[in-house]
């Protein structure tokens, strides 16, 4: 079979044409959604390579899409299913059209035969970074005890502290699953105090009155809500503070009528066990893919 591809650097371009496949699953989409409607919001072209790609069938039906637009290097493709066919064509347009890929994220098996693909046309190697699973709120069972303290929603004075921790999140995570090599996004404090200013930002505070852990989620897309980061400094962990705050916003997004999602990592054991224990099912395993110079561990 042979797959229609439609690259296109306008995100109301590709919601047109490929609008009706997220919305038909908005979790499994939450993250081509929330990227897009974000670009939608600011149309300035950015200074990274930022496209979105629909695949059509023989019968022109958007059967998957992808896109490029991490804006932290190596800026990865985002991969939803694929056909393995339509992987590979992914695969080989990418290299006439000259993109330097060496990042795939996305949803198994189609972000791994698209890095494969993409490592053999180039002379290089593909390998794993990282595992990732996506849940959904199936029914939310709140913690057993709840510790000192109680949530608040993050307010502009909470800002460095919140920009020092959504940056502290991914290398701890690293540290956590064994990773030396981090694959963190990018923040700075305009983006912190826009999640401020529209209450996207929950910390749990402890008697004092001092920050202890922190949740944020993005903003819904077809009806879905995506948490995260979520983050606790190592000196107040294993105290049950990153699952009362997360069953916390989760209560508050659900009752708001938002379905709501998170990611964990495969390899932290603790993550995946917190998630599932206040209500959080599995719904895909996801991978994240590096393509490297042969030789290169």
């Amino acid at each position: 079979m042979t797959f229609t591809l439609e690259f296109t650097e306008d995100p109301a371009a590709f919601l047109r044409r490929a609008g009706g496949l997220l919305e038909a699953d908005p979790v499994l989409g939450t993250v081509v959604a929330s990227v897009t409607a974000r670009a939608l919001d600011d149309p300035t072209p950015p200074a990274y390579p930022r496209w979105w790609l629909s695949v059509g069938d023989a019968a022109g039906e958007v059967c998957g899409v992808a896109m490029r637009a991490a804006p932290f290097p190596p800026h990865p493709l985002y991969v939803l299913p694929l056909p393995e066919a339509a992987a590979r064509e992914v695969a080989a347009a990418l290299v006439a059209r000259g993109e330097d890929v060496t990042g795939v994220n996305g949803v198994r098996p189609a972000a791994e035969v698209l890095a494969t693909e993409l490592a053999r046309r180039t002379g290089r190697r593909a390998r794993v970074h990282e595992h990732t699973r996506l849940h959904v709120l199936e029914r939310l069972v709140e913690p057993r005890v709840a510790p000192d303290g109680r949530p608040r929603v993050a307010v502009p004075a909470d800002g460095d502290v919140a920009l020092a921790w959504f940056k502290a999140f991914h290398a701890d995570a690293a540290e956590q699953a064994g990773r030396l090599e981090p694959q963190a996004e990018v923040f700075d404090r305009a983006d912190i105090d826009a999640r401020i200013a529209e209450g996207r930002i929950w910390l749990w505070e402890d008697r004092l009155g001092a920050p202890v852990s922190l949740v944020g989620f993005n903003a819904p897309s077809y009806g879905v809500t995506r948490v995260g980061p979520v983050y606790t400094p190592r000196s107040h962990r294993g105290r049950g503070l990153a699952s009362a705050l997360t069953a916390h916003v989760s209560r508050l997004l659900r009752d708001a009528g938002s379905r709501v999602c998170l990611f964990t990592d495969q390899a932290n054991p603790t993550s995946n066990k917190i998630y599932a224990a206040i209500g959080y099912v599995p719904v895909v395993d996801m991978v994240s893919m590096q393509i490297t110079t042969r030789g290169r561990a």
